[in-house]
């Protein structure tokens, strides 16, 4: 029997997760531990809350006695590790956070699979989910690989690059079976609308301002969260331990051209005018240590594990405009925190 503890899975990325592992393994049992943070949000998981072979947990992944406890008391043999403080901009004001819950936090996991698994390492393993954001920028040319040198550039991606050396160092040191994987830009539903994609789709539906850094110039690869929590799911059950996997969508767009395809999808769908809302982009400073570029090559993951994207970026913007239009209750609850209230009682620190 597995026993799978994912952590931050009431997060953007960890709510799809949790929900194709419940759905897909009725035999596996799932245990969500988050601490419902502001991004944390049970709502996320309604759907799948009383599934028998689903548990959730409030927890602080920095709580090392609690978090032995739960290894123990829910004998967990597999870790998927997504909990993560993860806005770039907020790291730049607030680097202590990001240092405690992605490098101690993850530390805190290390440790505790270490003294629960220790002597017998068979059929366990810590996956370790992390982000391209650790390989610093690219030029105009070429893309991450998984043997590109580290070089993170923002308090964001220094500490999770941090974090996947002490992954690394955990199965050097002791042998703890690990697999880590580093991706690209998600999107999709459920996403907390301090990210590009939902912020610039709330804003154009109250006609606010879109603030675009510098030119726009910025360019990132995306990627469907849905098939990033599908690349997650065959790296688990199929990647090689001690090894690095990218993910990626093959899928490169400046920011500028992408908030231009936000603003022709959700004027189309509000049926407002063509370029309606062109007049709300705003150009601001660009941020500091801003990266240029990012492009992921994920050809290992698909010539080893026959993963690739699912969606060409166009339909899964035009699904996910849809999701944010239709879940107006969701995303009003998010952006004025209502959501907090139901469960502060439920789920109490």
């Amino acid at each position: 029997m597995k026993n799978i503890l994912v952590t931050g899975g009431a997060g953007f990325i960890g709510s799809h997760l949790v929900r194709l592992l419940v759905n897909k393994y009725p035999n596996y049992n799932i245990i969500n531990m988050d601490l419902l943070t502001y991004a944390g949000n049970l709502e996320n998981l309604k759907d799948i809350e009383d599934k028998k072979n689903y548990t959730f947990i409030k927890c602080d992944i920095c709580d090392f006695e609690n978090v032995k406890n739960i290894f123990s008391t829910y004998k967990i043999n597999s870790v998927i590790h997504l909990a993560a403080e993860s806005h770039v901009d907020r790291s730049i004001k607030d680097p202590f956070s990001f240092a405690r819950t992605n490098v101690m936090g993850t530390i805190s996991l290390l440790q505790a699979a270490k003294n629960e698994w220790e002597g017998n390492f068979e059929d366990k393993l810590f996956y370790h989910v992390s982000t391209d954001e650790v390989y610093g920028s690219l030029g105009d040319e070429g893309f991450f690989l998984e043997t590109t040198a580290y070089d993170p550039h923002s308090p964001y991606s220094a500490s999770k690059a941090s974090s996947d050396h002490f992954v690394r160092a955990f199965h050097d040191t002791y042998g703890l079976p690990i697999v880590i994987s580093n991706c690209s830009n998600n999107y999709g539903s459920y996403q907390f609308p301090e990210k590009l994609i939902p912020l610039f789709i709330n804003n154009i539906v109250e006609n606010k301002p879109l603030p675009v850094y510098g030119k726009g110039e910025n360019i990132r690869d995306w990627l469907f969260v849905n098939d990033h929590a599908r690349a997650i799911d065959v790296i688990f059950h199929e990647g090689k331990l001690g090894d690095t996997y990218n993910i990626g969508g093959f899928n490169e767009w400046k920011n500028i051209d992408l908030v231009k395809v936000l603003i022709e999808t959700t004027d189309r769908l509000l049926g407002r005018p063509k370029g309606a809302s062109d007049k709300l982009i705003t150009y601001v400073t660009d941020r500091a240590g801003h990266d240029l570029r990012y492009a992921i090559d994920a050809t290992k993951l698909k010539n080893e594990l026959n993963w690739e994207p699912s969606l060409q970026f166009e339909e899964g913007i035009e699904k996910t405009v849809k999701w944010y239009l239709e879940n107006n209750d969701w995303l009003n609850n998010i952006t004025s925190g209502d959501y907090k209230t139901y469960y502060k009682e439920m789920y109490k620190s």
